[in-house]
């Protein structure tokens, strides 16, 4: 019987204060109560919390988008991750186009030029895939995961600190409002007190009132200082939290690096695996097959390395047209030599090749028992096999 009892005064206790708070906060909207600002200092810290809590969630979503781009996968890894269950493995993007690459190139057959290639290429885009695999996961852990703890962790605290001093604060106005109430209401009971009344009665209440009111003024003016020491602790406290926004700045900083590195190694490594790629297909612009039918005062545009990739596809269906030409059909039918230019830039994988400086002028010529896809290479006293598809015939 007594806890209900301690439960139901507890109750009371709490809707009374929920409801001075109420009519605080109403008072203050319609401006007829005054409202206690918090200091300066504390208002940029705020500010700051805000701010760093509403870019971290943007650079975190926009980073999920940027390391998986379909939006349906990233729920279901959202799915999983709230279930605390491990989500199925599947072929990412590069993994599947290399596997399909693959299965063409073994249908055709290994034995021919474009099955062969394919195989090649479908293998160095499932390297990308374990590449792009090893990105997610670095990210995850290095990045995203440290991001996602401050929006989840630190700043949940913050905000939970925060409306308490909210709550401080109400409390603290309220028990202003009602101070100041008490002494309107006893300076006028006084002014009463010291007016000459007709009956003793009405003396008599008057001073009663007039005491009751002090006893409420002295309660007001100690709930006021209660309210306030309650105010500043609960200030401090969030004060403290809000000062941290720094060291996660900091660690955010490390972690961007930690991303940034990661990436790094990613690019690299993809670069890697197509530069590779190249040098095993002689990969070439997709338009080669037009330069042999220019004159050779067409200037040759330099090839950068992202455009060699990008047309590596397209280029692979040249390399037998090339070889059919007529300027080179007959330089291999005759004991010969011809003027050829080089289109762009080759590095002499072993010391039988010679290596060549894009728009240089060479003299080829075949011998008997060579690969139908190189020619031989002179340069002063510097010769060596090189490959035909980085060359164009001049007339």
């Amino acid at each position: 019987m007594n806890i209900m009892d301690f439960n139901v005064k507890k109750l009371a206790a709490d809707a009374g204060t929920f409801l001075s708070r109420a009519v605080q906060f109403t008072e203050e909207k319609l401006g007829q109560a005054e409202k206690t600002e918090l200091d300066a200092h504390l208002e940029n810290l705020l500010s700051k919390a805000e701010c760093t809590k509403l870019w971290t969630e943007k650079i975190m979503k926009q980073t999920e988008v940027l390391l998986q781009p379909n939006p349906n996968a990233r729920i279901e890894e959202f799915v999983y991750e709230k279930l605390d269950r491990k989500a199925p493995s599947r072929m990412n993007n590069p993994e599947l186009l290399g596997q399909y690459m693959i299965d063409a190139g073994n249908e055709f057959g290994p034995g021919t030029a474009y099955g062969n290639a394919l195989i090649k290429c479908g293998e160095t885009q499932k390297r990308i895939g374990t590449a792009d695999r090893e990105l997610i996961q670095t990210s995850a852990i290095n990045f995203l995961t440290p991001l996602r703890n401050f929006i989840e962790g630190d700043y949940k605290t913050i905000t939970k600190e925060r409306k308490l001093l909210q709550n401080k604060r109400l409390d603290l106005d309220a028990a202003k409002t009602r101070l100041k109430k008490a002494k309107v209401a006893e300076a006028r009971a006084a002014q009463l007190n010291t007016s000459q009344p007709e009956e003793n009665n009405i003396m008599v209440n008057v001073s009663y009132v007039l005491n009751l009111l002090h006893v409420k003024w002295l309660k007001s003016e100690q709930e006021v200082r209660i309210t306030q020491s309650e105010f500043d602790r609960q200030a401090e406290i969030t004060r403290l939290l809000l000062e941290g926004i720094s060291s996660t700045h900091a660690h955010h900083l490390r972690c961007l690096n930690d991303f940034v590195e990661a990436q790094m190694t990613y690019y690299a490594q993809c670069y890697q695996y197509m530069l590779d790629l190249q040098k095993q297909l002689g990969s070439f612009p997709s338009t080669f097959l037009s330069n042999n039918n220019q004159s050779s005062s067409t200037p040759v545009q330099s090839v950068s390395a992202p455009s060699v990739l990008a047309s590596a596809s397209a280029s692979l269906t040249s390399v037998s047209n090339s070889i059919v030409t007529s300027g080179i059909s007959e330089l291999k039918s005759s004991s010969g030599s011809r003027k050829a230019r080089v289109l762009y830039d080759y590095d002499a994988a072993n010391s039988s090749e010679l290596s060549l400086l894009a728009d240089e002028v060479i003299t080829v010529y075949s011998i008997p028992g060579m690969d139908s896809d190189w020619l031989m290479g002179e340069r002063g006293n510097q010769k060596g096999k090189v490959p035909i598809t980085y060359l164009e015939l001049l007339n």
